[in-house]
């Protein structure tokens, strides 16, 4: 319930903004976002926020962490700030999604701590080492279907294609069926966008749906795996044990949605990000010409932290506590805003400004401290490491030729369409 004195949110972002205001906040051109939780950092560092119209039943509403020191801190202990009551949605979802969505993302130990260290042994770092070579493999393709074309949509012709590719490889899924997993991927992140769902009435039944297919296509994959292993992911988690369990096949199709979902559109929105910073801030592309062996490491930390792409998640108060000097209580829903944490100038010099050698950058781009950070993370980097070295390598003048078209979305800082143009074949 909103503490009492608490109003409601302001309808203009020159006071307090409406962080629920999917439609129109979230589309809002990033400096205004920036502009508008900077404010909220001084004026509020907690403030209470009603749930926004998502097709789930609304809630009382939910405090929201804009700062990193409470968010760091919030991630730091599970045991207060729960993720079993849901962790990607402020609103509950309905039990029938948890067939879907119940992935290790929204549970607590010590369930999650049991299934990430069976999905571990899918991810050790000599199965992660071996995935270098196909990642070049990928990321050059990538560069040599577009080079000659002298422009292309980034998004659908680059930055999409090799988080996708590499993703449904290690999983085993063939490659007639990428397509199907890319379509299905963008309702689920993109429900709250009309391209995506049209019918707003909708929202709750289109996610059902796309669910259901995912988690399909990953049983029939287990099963098969089962009696015909191979050297895939998914073989080696439906043969996984430990401590005399291994995943049932609910598990695997959740964590496949999970892995899918996540390790398909962060990666596909960095790189689209970075491609745009690019072009807004020349300077810094030829700082990172100047040495790209130097450069990229720091490069690739500071795409993740301004384009933060995922935006938030959120948390359940199993009991009484005060964060930020904000006392709430038992049962209260807490949002982890990372987006506005990684320009929280207490931590980050000049913190809208996109340099590529900040250093240090303590970002939380791939979620906070604590059980929940991004297993994915290192993948991620090894992804977009490659990929702009491979385009600053072969075409160094690539650049957007307008704005992105962004998802509709409070939890995704999605890119939907980026135009770009370069030099065909190549300038070196």
């Amino acid at each position: 319930m909103a503490p009492t004195g608490t109003s409601t949110e302001d309808s203009t972002w020159t006071g307090r903004p409406d962080l629920s205001d999917i439609p129109n906040f979230w589309t809002a051109p990033i400096a205004e976002r920036a502009a508008a939780f900077a404010a909220l950092r001084e004026r509020e560092p907690v403030p209470f926020y009603e749930e926004p119209e998502s097709g789930f039943t609304r809630g009382p509403g939910f405090w929201a962490l804009t700062r990193l020191d409470d968010l760091t801190e919030a991630s730091r202990t599970p045991s207060v700030f729960t993720s079993g009551k849901g962790a990607t949605n402020v609103a509950d979802m309905p039990p029938e999604f948890l067939e879907f969505y119940g992935s290790m993302i929204n549970m607590d130990d010590p369930r999650h701590a049991r299934l990430r260290r069976i999905v571990s042994r899918g991810f050790t770092p000599k199965r992660l080492a071996g995935l270098t070579e196909e990642v070049q493999r990928t990321a050059r393709t990538i560069v040599d279907d577009v080079i000659d074309a002298g422009g292309c949509d980034a998004v659908t012709a680059i930055s999409a294609r090799l988080p996708l590719k590499i993703v449904c490889d290690m999983m085993g899924v063939p490659a007639s069926r990428y397509e199907f997993v890319f379509d299905r991927s963008n309702i689920i992140l993109g429900a709250s966008d009309p391209e995506y769902v049209p019918d707003a009435d909708n929202i709750v039944a289109a996610l059902l749906q796309a669910g259901h297919e995912l988690a399909e296509l990953m049983r029939d994959l287990g099963r098969h795996r089962i009696e015909n292993p191979t050297d895939d992911v998914t073989s080696a988690l439906v043969n996984a044990e430990v401590d005399g369990e291994r995943l049932t096949p609910d598990e695997l199709a959740s964590f496949f949605i999970l892995l899918v979902v996540a390790g398909n559109e962060t990666t596909r929105n960095a790189i689209s990000w970075g491609l745009h910073l690019l072009t807004e801030h020349p300077e810094q592309r030829a700082v990172w010409l100047a040495d790209l062996d130097g450069v990229t490491p720091t490069a690739v930390e500071e795409i993740v932290r301004w384009a933060s792409p995922v935006i938030y998640m959120r948390r359940t108060l199993a009991t009484d506590a005060v964060l930020g000097g904000q006392q709430m209580r038992e049962g209260d829903k807490v949002a982890l805003y990372y987006w506005a944490a990684n320009r929280d100038p207490a931590h980050f010099r000049d913190p809208d400004a996109f340099d590529v050698r900040r250093s240090p950058n303590p970002h939380v781009g791939f979620g906070g401290a604590g059980p929940h950070f991004c297993l994915g993370a290192h993948l991620a980097r090894r992804e977009m490491t490659v990929m702009f070295r491979e385009l600053l390598t072969r075409v160094p003048d690539i650049a957007a030729t307008a704005p992105p078209r962004r998802l509709q979305s409070m939890f995704i800082n999605g890119v939907k369409s980026l135009p770009v143009t370069f030099t065909p074949g190549g300038s070196r």
